[in-house]
């Protein structure tokens, strides 16, 4: 990753050379602030403490999981760009690939909650199927094939809906009561 060195940040925030410098001592320290940073913005955008309560239905969960990644995909590329920036580059980092997956833990954690509410025995299992959809489109969308337009609202709720009741609507084959997998049109 090229870029975010101290300089360069101190340069873009409009600061004196060396104020990133102090909180933040190493190259891997910043780049650990920057993660930090874009998830609370992405928690803004994603609006996780809009998401419904998984006892409610399958709909909820899905729906928001299909409006947050439309969301992302047509007013905030920028932060998935950034997103797999950094990503790939905590590959390289081991310090940053674990505070990187410490920080994204409660984007994974709002995936596991419908498995677990739906009677899932492994719901960390069952929500990497959503996990895996949304990533799909806002990869495909901003780095991918379909990088110069964004699918719609609509067929993103279509899409997500038919996998997230393929996962977690069947993560308890057979219970009473369970909302049947839907599959798409």
């Amino acid at each position: 990753m090229r870029g975010p060195t101290h300089r360069a940040v101190d340069e873009a925030a409009g600061l004196p050379q060396g104020s990133t410098s102090h909180p933040a001592r190493t190259r891997e320290a910043l780049l650990g602030l920057a993660v930090r940073r874009l998830a609370e913005r992405e928690a803004r955008v994603l609006g996780l403490d809009e998401m419904p309560d998984p006892a409610g239905g399958l709909d909820g969960p899905a729906a928001a999981l299909a409006l947050a990644v439309h969301r992302s995909l047509t007013g905030h590329r920028d932060l998935l760009v950034a997103r797999r920036e950094l990503a790939l580059e905590a590959t390289r980092r081991p310090g940053l690939r674990a505070f990187h997956d410490t920080t994204g833990a409660v984007f994974r954690d709002r995936l596991t909650a419908p498995a677990a509410a739906f009677g899932s025995p492994d719901p960390a299992r069952h929500a990497l199927s959503p996990a895996a959809w949304a990533d799909a489109p806002t990869f495909s969308c901003v780095a991918g094939s379909s990088s110069t337009r964004p699918p719609a609202w609509t067929r993103c709720a279509r899409e997500c809906g038919s996998c997230s009741a393929g996962c977690w609507a069947a993560a308890t084959p057979g219970e009473p009561g369970r909302r049947k997998p839907v599959v798409a049109r």
